[in-house]
């Protein structure tokens, strides 16, 4: 199979899902109103909710629901064929990704910028708000935690581009005064900003760094501090301070990426070395359920309705908005993932170095995934993802130490637009949880994110060296799929309380529902026979939670039923 074939093919296939399904849920089952005032104009307040320009918002929403997880997930789902992987990537994307974020953000700006969890108590019932909102709660204590991580591990795996990512800081705030205080074009002083971050590129490439190790704390420990520490600072700020212009920058660098790397695939044009379906690779589990929760974002993420009702609502202009930001992100998001796959699955094969020995082709494939146990590990999903987009854009002419740093470069930024997201967000569930238990004092911004920092940080040294977070990497997906699962759950009650129709979210609902489940099954059983009670308790107690949500939100769905 020729990988520009297969980018292309999913090219059209997004824009003709953008342009009827997509239209169909804006107009026939969410109604939208372009008249209607958002939260961002009746509560104003500077800081959370800010009315932002439509093509800054969705840089924002874009790079904070990407992440690392369309890279990681499909660059270790491609072990069981591109094939696989690629037909879920496309259906996941269009019909229940993209429509559980249009869902999440919509009837959260129905309802004051509400987070979906705070929500599903106004729509299903109030004990299903508690259930739901320690289901949130331990959902991003895993990411804060595993995104700190991963970040270290991306520095140390590519101290180039230390320097680029730190300096994106400074740039950013410099962009946000120019626009936001000065009032000066975001389209011109945007682009000047990225000019700006890669000069930085350039600089990182000859000017690595590395942390030193101090004492018994591992460099990538040291690392981790820091990056929470910087995710504290950075989820208390104002958005327009460091948030808007940092992803809005982050934007421009995923459109100048994924350009570079769809002009890469037209230019080398690849073939596929990936096999087209395996079943059975050595070790792996089997493809279901595990393929459904493996591939995680890059087909739909519960993380997205956190992002979608957190912040994004807050800071919407109108109601027409949502579609280009939040159906169309998922799209693009879904084009990322499927890109990976091309990376991995065909750039690999252009050449992948191991132990001083240059491999080729399908034997380079091999290499890189000889079996699920060294597939599977952080460094060498990244190093899949780095190595083959680094190959197709040095067919542009770029040299391979400038391409690989860019590409670093790309995955630590994203993954840092998660990571301080994902800390403002818990902020928000703690503070909430605490008004629901009469708590006023954990309401408050500055203790609310303590707890949230704090608690990711026990986490990640839960087994020494800053690591221990990546132990829960076998949770993560199957977590992530129920909340987008959950969050279906309550839009479909949503829409049947309107008397709108509910398959288009119910279908998605049930299938995710089973599927994570079942995943999970899989997962308790796993953790329980190697004594990873840790990971064992988490799930269980998670699988509790949502069983209880489930049936309280079956028998509200059961009576509306009922009474149309």
């Amino acid at each position: 199979m020729n990988s520009l074939l297969l980018a292309l093919t999913a090219l059209i296939l997004y824009i003709i899902a953008y342009r009827t399904y997509g239209r169909f849920l804006a107009r026939r089952i969410f109604k939208i109103d372009p008249t209607a005032r958002c939260p961002s104009e009746t509560h104003h307040d500077g800081v959370d909710f800010v009315a932002t320009d439509k093509l800054v918002l969705f840089g924002h929403h874009f790079t904070s629901i990407a992440g690392t997880g369309p890279i990681v997930g499909p660059a270790i789902a491609i072990i069981w064929g591109w094939l696989p992987a690629l037909i879920w990537i496309l259906v996941g994307s269009i019909f229940m990704g993209a429509v559980h974020d249009f869902g999440s953000m919509i009837i959260s700006m129905r309802n004051e910028g509400r987070s979906i969890g705070d929500l599903a108590g106004s729509i299903i019932s109030p004990r299903v708000k508690v259930l739901f909102m320690l289901i949130i709660f331990f959902a991003l204590w895993i990411v804060i935690a595993i995104f700190g991580v991963v970040i270290a591990s991306v520095f140390s795996l590519f101290p180039a581009a230390v320097l680029p990512v730190w300096l994106q800081l400074p740039i950013a705030i410099w962009l946000g005064v120019m626009v936001y205080k000065k009032g000066k074009s975001h389209i011109v002083y945007g682009i000047i900003a990225t000019l700006l971050m890669y000069a930085t590129i350039v600089l990182g490439a000859f000017l690595p760094v590395e942390l030193p190790a101090l004492g018994n704390l591992s460099s990538a420990g040291t690392w981790v501090i820091l990056l929470l520490v910087y995710a504290y600072i950075a989820s208390i700020l104002p958005v327009t301070t460091l948030l808007q212009p940092r992803d809005y920058i982050n934007a421009f660098q995923l459109c100048i990426a994924m350009a570079l790397l769809l002009l890469g695939i037209l230019v080398v044009h690849p073939p596929m070395v990936a096999p087209v379906a395996d079943f059975s690779p050595e070790g792996a589990p089997a493809i279901f359920p595990l393929l459904f929760i493996t591939v995680a974002c890059g087909a739909i993420s519960g993380f997205h309705c956190l992002v979608s009702s957190g912040t994004t609502s807050k800071q919407c202009d109108s109601e027409a908005s949502a579609q280009p930001i939040s159906y169309g992100g998922m799209l693009l998001e879904g084009l990322l993932a499927i890109i990976v796959i091309i990376a991995c699955g065909a750039g690999i094969g252009l050449g992948l170095e191991k132990e001083g020995v240059l491999y080729t082709g399908v034997e380079a494939f091999n290499q890189q995934y000889p079996s699920w146990q060294s597939a599977q590990g952080l460094g060498a999903k990244i190093e899949a993802f780095v190595t083959g987009a680094s190959n197709i854009i040095a067919g542009l002419g770029l040299p391979p130490g400038i391409g690989i740093t860019i590409m670093g470069v790309f995955v630590a930024s994203f993954a840092a637009t998660t990571l301080d997201t994902a800390t403002r967000i818990q902020r928000y569930i703690i503070s909430e949880i605490a008004a629901s238990c009469k708590v006023p004092v954990l309401t408050k911004k500055h203790p609310a994110t303590f707890i949230a920092v704090f608690t990711a940080l026990l986490l990640a040294f839960s087994s020494g060296g800053g690591k221990g977070a990546l132990a829960l990497w076998p949770l993560f997906g199957a977590i992530n799929q129920l909340l987008g699962g959950l969050a279906l759950l309550v839009i479909t009650v949503w829409l049947a309380r309107k008397n709108s129709p509910i398959i288009y979210t119910a279908i998605p609902m049930v299938f995710m529902i089973v599927i994570t489940g079942w995943a999970m099954k899989i997962n308790l059983i796993d953790f329980y026979a190697q004594g990873e009670w840790l990971l064992f308790s988490i799930g269980f107690l998670i699988t509790i939670l949502q069983t209880w949500m489930v049936v309280e939100g079956t028998i509200v769905l059961a009576r509306l039923r009922k009474k149309s």
